[in-house]
């Protein structure tokens, strides 16, 4: 079974200071109330074939009466899988599942039919890094460009009609890798169908269609019920998850919070493994996700005693939910 990259990575997590975390600021992310939920959490919807990716994502803006809503990672309109899509204030993480692996299940037509092991030599060359030039019709420069391919895996063969699976880096074309595939086997393919399996941390075991969201709403706003729509809309703390992470003391939370770089004396603890300029999420001892950054040094030098930490990039909670800390 294909992993993505930070799938394999199993991290250990570092303590650098025992703390403890006040109940009188904050909440543990499982306790947000569903308003809050809207405003700091993601929904994994099961696109359908036929709408744009900006389609679904005004439709479920106005499903729940969203301020904004902002999708992760654009699928054609015939394509069909696994699109997160942030609500209001989340929307500002987007880019981090932008840039996250990607998985996709397609089936390529083969124009003739070819011998099975044929497909295996293909496969195995076409993983690893490669080059492509995006379509024509394609929302970015048409230049050549690298990508990696991590794994592809064949799942099924009928006649000229070729099922497998392939892992990819954010920003690889799969029609373009099809149409590359059928020209090195010399006889041609094209993508009959394409469904996306995982996006960053977000895969089908937690999708969630259209009609799903509205149901699950209506039985919130109209049954005062709201078991469903808290199984549809996930916190903020999933979308990132995929991130290399460390945890603050309270102290240092506000600071954070107004923009603040992040100083070795206000980590607890933190995952083994980060490199200098690896992005990384930054939480509060509740779980709660602050912000992310980039690494100014590695972990090993984060267990020391000074320096900076982390350089901020995108603030996700609010200030004055911490108090602030005077020296």
């Amino acid at each position: 079974m294909g992993d993505l990259p930070f799938e394999k990575i199993k991290r250990e997590i570092l303590l650098k200071k025992e703390a403890q975390t006040s109940d009188k600021f904050g909440f543990y992310p499982e306790n947000r109330t569903v308003e809050e939920l809207m405003q700091f959490g993601v929904i994994n919807i099961d696109k359908p074939a036929g709408p744009t990716s900006h389609q679904v994502s005004a439709y479920l803006q106005k499903i729940l009466n969203l301020d904004k809503a902002g999708h992760s990672g654009t699928l054609d309109p015939n394509v069909t899988g696994v699109l997160p899509i942030t609500l209001n204030k989340s929307t500002k993480i987007v880019q981090t599942l932008l840039k996250a692996g990607k998985e996709y299940i397609c089936l390529m037509h083969l124009h003739r039919p070819v011998e099975e092991f044929e497909l295996y030599k293909v496969f195995e060359k076409f993983t690893g890094k490669i080059k492509q030039l995006p379509p024509i019709k394609s929302a970015v420069k048409r230049q050549i460009r690298e990508r990696r391919i991590y794994y592809i895996e064949l799942l099924d063969i009928i006649e000229q009609d070729v099922l497998f699976k392939v892992g990819c880096q954010a920003g690889t074309y799969i029609r373009k890798l099809v149409h590359d595939m059928g020209q090195e086997l010399k006889v041609g393919a094209h993508m009959a169908q394409l469904r996306r399996t995982k996006a960053g941390p977000f895969n089908e075991t937690s999708l969630f269609t259209l009609q799903d969201v509205s149901d699950a709403y209506y039985y919130y706003k109209e049954k005062k019920n709201d078991k469903f729509i808290r199984r549809v809309i996930m916190s903020i703390e999933r979308a990132v998850s995929h991130l290399p992470k460390i945890w603050v003391i309270d102290t240092a939370v506000d600071s954070l919070c107004h923009g603040a770089s992040l100083a070795v004396p206000g980590i607890s603890k933190l995952e083994a493994g980060i490199e200098i300029d690896e992005l990384v999420a930054i939480y509060t001892l509740k779980n709660e996700f602050i912000c992310f950054g980039r690494a100014k040094m590695s972990s090993l030098k984060m267990m020391g005693e000074k320096g900076l930490a982390v350089k901020t990039d995108k603030v996700v909670m609010a200030p004055g939910i911490y108090p602030r800390f005077n020296r």
